[in-house]
């Protein structure tokens, strides 16, 4: 039931969200060189891994690391703006098309951030799709405490509901939580 509620939505949302991501890429081309969509390989379901998109915020050259680990100074001028309006997030509704990822569930982690994975390991939640939202992304955690992160998303795991998907994706897009956050 939430795999085909995730289809609908993403092919109900794609109509508002393709303009927005079309200005979205232009913001980051002009805003920076370097291509409009970022790439980055995330654990997906069951540990596997998956090419997660977003619009780039970052420059080009930036190290491929956890936000919590990357300078604020690596973010570009239009990146601060797509970050905190989320706008970044609009390419992986082709996540969600493609079944990599869900509109509700543990954010998608690093390969390397093995401390998170093991303690997601521990807790079952790879048993769940990623998702472009969740219970600690609304409660602005970041990935810098594994456990706490973890626990959280465990918590969703507890109580997954389609009322808990609506209330979590209502909350995200009517600003709770910060995206994702970096070094100061």
């Amino acid at each position: 039931m939430k795999r085909l509620a995730d289809i609908v939505l993403a092919l109900l949302c794609l109509p508002v969200a393709l303009p927005l991501l079309l200005l979205g890429m232009a913001l980051v081309k002009w805003s920076s060189p370097g291509p409009a969509i970022f790439r980055q390989t995330r654990v997906g379901r069951h540990e596997k891994p998956f090419t997660c998109y977003k619009l780039r915020t970052m420059y080009a050259d930036t190290r491929d690391a956890p936000s919590h680990e990357t300078a604020a100074s690596a973010v570009t001028p239009a990146g601060r703006w797509l970050r905190r309006t989320k706008l970044d997030e609009l390419p992986q509704l082709w996540n969600v098309l493609r079944g990599d990822m869900s509109f509700v569930g543990p954010r998608p982690c690093l390969p390397s951030q093995v401390e998170l994975v093991a303690a997601r390991r521990a807790l079952g939640l790879y048993a769940i799709r990623p998702g472009i939202t969740g219970v600690a992304q609304v409660a602005g955690l970041d990935m810098s405490d594994p456990q706490r992160l973890a626990a959280a998303d465990a918590e969703y795991l507890k109580t997954m509901s389609l009322a808990t998907d609506l209330r979590l994706m209502f909350m995200t897009a009517f600003g709770a939580g910060s995206g994702d956050r970096v070094r100061g």
